[in-house]
């Protein structure tokens, strides 16, 4: 656990949500009353925080929310009154289609609402999955940043993680820490591809990375926090608790400085229309 606790405090709070979004927001509160308690402006929940079963189907459909509605007038209401920026998953209604659903992103500000949102871009059919089967891919438009103590916060999701492109587009847009939910499911080295790609993300855009996942035994648990110089400065491990790191801007400048990649590429990203 880091103990320099100088610049803006950040959690993640990592959990285990359910078929019961009642059940689901009563953790919610209570990890985020933790949080605030161990020093954290922001905090950072799984995907699929408002609504999870191991196996999508109908119920999912039922379970959706729009994005502005009960769930996320919880999470507004909570990260007023404890003064706390608020991000997680939720499962978000889609107009226009009966069977799928949105897995989508929200970043919740203190006095305002949802200040972002993302749509999962790269759906999680791999590995025996086939998360399209239930869930639409998000539109490719330009990342949404939200600002919290000084810095700018990015959002992306889980399976993402798997594709460099996308931390690369939000960086570009002027994030300084993604915060990344996910539900990391377990398996052979998945674990070790979970640490992997987060500490990537992390190092190769000289950013933090906040990764929420959902605690065993479905996910992987470890959810963490990465310096830009790819240092874990916190973990959860296996268990449903909150780990809290502090950021800073200087620590960024001081890493760009001694690693300017971001400068020196000499590549940027082109977007594919569709997938192959």
């Amino acid at each position: 656990m880091q103990t320099d606790t100088s610049g803006f405090g950040i959690a993640v709070a990592q959990f285990a949500p359910g078929a019961d979004t009642e059940a689901n927001l009563a953790e919610i509160t209570r990890l985020a009353e933790l949080a605030v308690a161990r020093g954290a402006r922001l905090a950072v929940f799984p995907e699929y925080s408002s609504y999870f079963t191991p196996e999508p189907g109908w119920d999912w459909q039922a379970a959706a929310e729009p994005v502005i509605g009960p769930f996320t007038e919880h999470l507004a209401a909570l990260a007023t009154r404890l003064d706390v920026h608020v991000v997680a998953g939720m499962i978000e209604r889609l107009d226009g289609d009966d069977r799928r659903v949105g897995n989508t992103v929200v970043a919740v500000a203190p006095g305002e609402g949802v200040v972002a949102r993302y749509r999962k871009l790269h759906l999680y059919d791999a590995f025996g999955q086939r998360e399209s089967e239930w869930v639409a891919p998000g539109d490719l438009v330009d990342p949404e940043v939200f600002e919290a103590g000084g810095l700018r916060f990015g959002l992306q999701t889980c399976y993402d993680a798997r594709f460099p492109e996308v931390t690369r587009r939000i960086v570009d847009a002027g994030a300084d820490v993604v915060c990344m939910p996910a539900e990391w499911v377990r398996g052979p080295l998945k674990e070790a591809h979970w640490r992997l790609l987060t500490t990537a993300r992390a190092l190769e855009n000289t950013m933090y990375v906040a990764a929420a996942d959902h605690a065993p035994p479905v996910g992987a648990g470890n959810s963490m926090i990465v310096d830009p110089m790819g240092v874990e400065l916190a973990t959860v491990g296996e268990a449903t608790d909150v780990a809290v790191a502090w950021v800073s801007r200087e620590r960024i400048d001081a890493v760009r400085r001694v690693n300017p990649a971001l400068a020196l590429r000499r590549f940027d990203v082109i977007e594919r229309v569709s997938p192959r």
